[in-house]
């Protein structure tokens, strides 16, 4: 089993940044990808942005593509989503998700959420 456990959320204003972290419970190189969603209530889960654990390709939605940052310290098992420039429509709960490689193949896991708020 990978725990996720996401941290660095919280209150911020208009146009400043946070950085969320999500460390797994185990070393990156059993983990295929790593991916930051998020979802406000009533709405359905959204994609954010991903990032292949081995060699680190990212990819992201096109509305944060400009904003948002995706990267990983495979030392520390961790995988960042740096936020700038937030905005009100950024308010919404985050998860970070990964899908399992070597013993883990074929499994997902997600973290428990993190809230991010925007507000002057």
């Amino acid at each position: 089993q990978v725990q996720l456990v996401e941290s660095g959320g919280g209150l911020v204003q208009p146009g400043e940044s946070l950085r969320l972290s999500c460390a797994a419970s185990v070393s990156l190189l059993n983990i295929y990808d790593m991916r930051w969603y998020r979802q406000a209530p009533g709405k359905q889960r959204e994609w954010v942005a991903s990032i292949i654990a081995d060699y680190g390709r990212a990819t992201y939605e096109d509305s944060v593509k400009d904003r948002f940052t995706i990267s990983r310290d495979n030392a520390k098992n961790t995988v960042f989503l740096q936020m700038d420039s937030l905005k009100p429509e950024d308010t919404v709960v985050y998860y970070c998700f990964a899908s399992g490689s070597r013993r883990y193949r074929g499994r997902e896991y997600w973290g428990q959420g993190i809230e991010v708020t925007v507000s002057s």
